[in-house]
């Protein structure tokens, strides 16, 4: 994207909580969402054209989309500003690299980019955090605080043993690493109800959350769009399948109540292991399929 796409965004240098990321936070307030047909258009336009007016229209219709996402990731100490200029390169990506005519929304696409970047930003920056290259070592330093909410254990100090192992077994990961990991990310954090002292109203930090209770509009309809994508990606990939690939991989794997390998060595004449054979060769065919549909 060049940079005349995005040289108007507002300003994000020099952000601190009673400076200018409250000027930054009110003035993305003013860019108004984007109706479907008019984000189609727009995306369509940078897809043929390239016109950098059509860019900077639906970046910035999607910046309060950023915030929000930044916000969920105060606790790790970094500057908050900084945290939201990584989701925005990681939104300029997205948007360079959307295709409207797979008929998603670009909100759906775009979570995935601003995430990413700022997850790499959290692990490249957080020193404390010596993280290993493993995922189940960056979905423990990422999920931690909301399994330690799902259990009722957030108190101050070291988890009892019985909440490290349940942690442990839902994450995947050893109890020592859990135990590792909450007692580096121990520190208190800052007040929610801090007041922001924003140009619009007496607004909090807790106000740029996303509510875990009461879904916003902008989770729902991401979550809608990101469920029809996943769906598209999985009806496309079976495509790759041959028939009997197809019925074993539907019976074991996409089903509610799987069908046992002896009921399907039974149908197709062959022995259990060569029905887990071709399901654990139709599974991989079909995550090929759909990691290379989503990277395209």
């Amino acid at each position: 994207m060049t940079n005349t796409a995005v040289m108007s965004l507002p300003a994000m240098t020099s952000l601190g909580p009673d400076g200018g990321l409250n000027r930054y936070l009110s003035e993305i307030r003013k860019f108004p969402m984007l109706a479907k047909d008019e984000e189609f258009m727009l995306a369509k336009r940078w897809a043929e054209h390239e016109d950098p007016k059509a860019a900077h229209k639906l970046v910035t219709s999607h910046l309060r989309l950023v915030a929000k996402i930044a916000m969920g990731y105060r606790g790790y100490g970094l500057p908050i500003g900084e945290v939201i200029s990584e989701g925005n390169v990681g939104l300029m990506q997205a948007v360079k690299k959307f295709d409207p005519d797979r008929g998603f929304r670009l909100a759906t696409y775009a979570m995935w980019w601003i995430k990413a970047a700022i997850q790499e930003y959290v692990l490249r920056s957080w020193s404390l955090v010596k993280m290993g290259t493993t995922a189940a070592q960056k979905k423990l330093f990422f999920n931690l605080r909301k399994v330690k909410s799902e259990i009722s254990a957030l108190e101050d100090g070291d988890l009892r043993a019985e909440n490290v192992a349940q942690i442990a077994t839902k994450l995947g990961v050893t109890e020592d690493e859990v135990i590792s990991m909450n007692r580096r990310m121990s520190s208190p954090d800052s007040s929610l109800n801090a007041p922001l002292r924003a140009a619009e109203g007496d607004s909090e930090w807790q106000d740029w959350l996303v509510d875990d209770k009461t879904e916003s509009q902008e989770t729902v309809l991401a979550e809608s769009e990101e469920y029809k994508l996943r769906m598209s990606l999985l009806e496309e990939a079976m495509g790759e399948l041959n028939d009997r690939e197809k019925v074993i991989l539907t019976e074991r794997r996409l089903k509610d109540s799987p069908t046992t390998l002896e009921d399907l060595a039974e149908r197709f004449g062959v022995s259990r292991e060569r029905v887990r054979q071709i399901e654990v060769r139709a599974f991989e065919k079909l995550q090929k399929a759909m990691t290379e549909a989503a990277a395209a």
